[in-house]
């Protein structure tokens, strides 16, 4: 279960083919290959590459031999920083009882135990990177992801 949309959702699956093929050197790979291979869109995997290549989290070269490669270590990039560019972070977390309950009114019964879920899903994006994916050069095999 993702706690965010599907765009955040195919950001981080875009992000981690790119964090599978990263190496010394990376190995470019188009969004052609990054579609097929997450099964998303090439336009969709075009338009998120643009976002996270604005973002300083991908870069690319155009031509023959080009393609798409992160721009830093996937060591460096945990999932918050790919997930901050298609989701609203850091907001408030909604009240199920409506907008006008918590914060004016004695907080709602689940109100503490929202918040301790909120700080765990923020622990797990923070605390999880795309090295997880990476082993330089080719798809990944089955990969350890820390558990909040």
């Amino acid at each position: 279960m993702f706690p965010y949309g599907k765009t955040a959702a195919n950001a981080v699956a875009a992000m981690s083919y790119l964090a599978e093929c990263h190496g010394d050197p990376p190995r470019k790979v188009n969004s052609a290959e990054i579609a097929r291979e997450r099964g998303i869109s090439k336009a969709l995997v075009a338009k998120i590459l643009t976002i996270l290549s604005q973002a300083g989290l991908v870069a690319g070269s155009p031509g023959p031999g080009g393609g798409y490669y992160l721009a830093r270590d996937p060591g460096d990039i945990c999932l918050f920083d790919i997930i901050e560019h298609f989701e609203r972070t850091g907001q408030p977390v909604s009240c199920p009882f409506g907008p006008d309950w918590c914060g004016n009114n004695a907080p709602c019964p689940l109100h503490d135990r929202i918040l301790e879920l909120d700080q765990q899903v923020q622990a797990f994006l923070r605390g999880n990177r795309l090295s997880a994916f990476s082993h330089g050069n080719g798809p990944a095999k089955k990969r350890e992801i820390s558990h909040v």
